[in-house]
């Protein structure tokens, strides 16, 4: 699967800024669901996937960083 979000070109401070903005977005989204029905619910699902990859590629990061240092 091809990664739409262009996350790996993204520094580790950008890649955490998309982060809040994504999680923040799906706050937005659960509150007006909430209050009345989306149109299109399936953008809850697809914020929280972005938020999941958002999450997978600062841990490959991570472990990246922690083989290199050892």
């Amino acid at each position: 699967m091809k990664n739409n979000l262009g996350l790996k070109e993204l520094s580790d401070k950008e890649l955490a800024e998309r982060l809040e903005v994504e999680q923040m977005q799906l706050v937005k989204l659960r509150i007006n669901h909430s209050v009345s029905p989306l149109e299109n619910s399936s953008i809850l699902n697809i914020t929280r996937k972005n938020i999941a990859r958002i999450h997978t590629e600062m841990r490959m990061r991570q472990l990246l960083k922690e083989k290199n240092n050892s």
